[in-house]
């Protein structure tokens, strides 16, 4: 059976919207007026800042041996019981507290082991089947199989409200494909949205840099609501530290954490970081995605009712930036402003600038 770039190709043609089924689809995309909508649940957070919504997705990054499961284990743990582990804290509404966890990589033992640490972590037995997590491995299926078996899995438990994809990067064949990876975010993007879940990821960084894998992770970068990025400490390899590389709440400072005795990840309470590792939020504006520009924006504009002045405007984009956790001194903000302009996003008229809320870029791939 052929399960290369022509097959994908064929699937994504398989799948288009025929007239039949148009009508259907338009009244569930159509926006009106008179739409009610609620803000939605925030239930992850780490240190005051929301990490995860209903309806979105995340992801935890790093090279090997960075500790990354670890650090997944601990959400699913806080998941499960609504206290503090490491510094998650997650609260999931009632109906909405089922996690699945589906393991693309590791063997039944070795998964095995990463359920008993969870239950652990959770503060029960390691051998005891939890009602509110169903683990999952998915390591002899191809990729089309795994993404069938999410989607079946998804579709027949309504109490879902988590769910992790330790492994993303397996639910494709190629990830250098461009279409492959759009299909893939795309899932994604659906599964939060049709079922009202969060679903947290776990994607490879570059052995070479700091960069995510492939076009995946371009289109990750692009769509994700928070990127955590795991990394051993330069002067401990025993040592993990947490830091968020993309996040639309305000950005929360590091933390870092170690393995006990037990084999648990454990917090290293008033952990000095480096100068060089205390790290800032990365802050590249032309790979940002366009809806974390405008959140930004909206905060900068709020109340403007005229042109703003060049001085004041830098002030604003300020405030406006840090707002979502980018805090830049005032020459990244001037910066910033050649661009937004030369992009149509904010426009000059006369001595002063406006907001053009109808703008629309496309974002430069990662490097």
């Amino acid at each position: 059976m052929d399960y290369g770039p022509y097959q994908v190709k064929k699937n994504i043609m398989d799948s288009r919207i025929t007239l039949e089924n148009f009508h259907r689809i338009w009244a569930s995309i159509l926006i009106k007026a008179t739409d009610k909508y609620t803000t939605p649940p925030e239930v992850i957070h780490v240190s005051n800042s929301t990490i995860s919504t209903l309806g979105n997705f995340s992801a935890s990054t790093g090279k090997g041996k960075s500790k990354k499961t670890f650090n997944v284990c601990a959400i699913v743990a806080s998941a499960i019981t609504g206290r503090k582990v490491l510094n998650y804290e997650a609260h999931f509404p009632e109906g909405k507290r089922k996690i699945l966890y589906f393991d693309t990589e590791q063997s039944s033992y070795h998964c095995h082991k990463v359920l008993e640490r969870i239950n652990r972590l959770a503060g029960y037995p390691a051998e005891e089947d939890l009602s509110l997590i169903e683990f999952v491995m998915l390591r002899e299926y191809n990729p089309i199989d795994r993404r069938q078996i999410i989607e079946l899995a998804l579709a027949e438990r309504p109490d879902v409200g988590l769910v992790i994809i330790d492994g993303l990067r397996d639910l494709l064949f190629d990830i250098n494909s461009s279409i492959e990876a759009a299909e893939v975010i795309g899932l994604l993007m659906r599964w939060t949205s049709q079922y009202n879940l969060h679903i947290h990821t776990v994607l490879h960084l570059n052995k070479a840099d700091d960069n995510v894998r492939g076009h995946i992770g371009t289109e990750l970068n692009h769509k994700a609501e928070t990127i955590l990025q795991i990394s051993r400490n330069e002067d401990d390899g025993k040592v993990s530290e947490v830091h968020a590389t993309l996040i639309r709440d305000r950005d929360f400072p590091p933390f870092a954490f170690q393995i006990n005795d037990e084999g648990l990840p454990e917090l290293i309470e008033g952990f000095e970081f480096k100068r060089k590792n205390n790290r800032k939020a990365a802050f590249d504006y032309e790979i940002m995605a366009e809806d974390i520009h405008r959140m930004a924006l909206e905060e900068a504009f709020k109340d403007a009712t005229s042109p703003i002045l060049y001085t004041p405007l830098l002030k604003r984009l300020s405030i406006g930036y840090a707002s979502i956790g980018f805090e830049r001194a005032r020459n990244v903000m001037v910066n910033l402003l050649k661009f937004l302009v030369k992009n149509g996003i904010v426009v000059k008229q006369g001595k002063g600038y406006v907001f053009n809320r109808d703008f629309h870029y496309t974002p430069l791939p990662v490097k």
